[in-house]
């Protein structure tokens, strides 16, 4: 599954004034409730934390992919985010982070979450794709930007 294919609108956030972790992922959570009525906040946040606990998500080059895993729920979310500042995530690179795609995906799709998890990590691998999202100005640019992409 590519994130053109679960990317919402609604769930595309541009340039978002927070400068913590916590903060980021809270705000990720917050956005995905809207997809996932059937689980609160602090659970989302809880299966974020969970995945962060065994290491963090930050792939590298300025790009977090944080991912948890949701008993009750048939269907994947994903929610994009970039931050005006980039922020300390402890990524594997120890750079800052500002690309962020956090996935909610159902307990039982584990073969399917890897290869989604591998499709955004290969879009985001492209240095000229990171650039273009870095420069949107907008959530519907950002949004668009990604439906563009094959």
């Amino acid at each position: 599954m590519k994130l053109q294919d679960i990317l919402t609108e609604d769930c595309t956030s541009c340039a978002v004034p927070l400068s913590s972790k916590k903060k980021i992922l809270e705000h990720i959570c917050e956005i995905a409730t809207n997809r996932i009525p059937e689980h609160s906040t602090f659970e989302l946040l809880e299966s974020l934390m969970v995945r962060e606990k065994m290491g963090s998500t930050g792939i590298g080059n300025g790009i977090a992919i944080p991912h948890g895993r949701l008993n009750g729920t048939n269907h994947v979310v994903a929610v994009l985010l970039t931050t005006e500042q980039a922020v300390p995530f402890d990524a594997i690179d120890n750079r800052a982070v500002d690309i962020f795609v956090a996935l909610f995906v159902p307990e039982d799709c584990c073969k399917e979450h890897l290869s989604t998890l591998q499709s955004i990590a290969k879009l985001l691998s492209d240095k000229q794709m990171s650039k273009k999202i870095r420069k949107c100005t907008n959530n519907q640019e950002l949004f668009q930007l990604v439906n563009q992409t094959g």
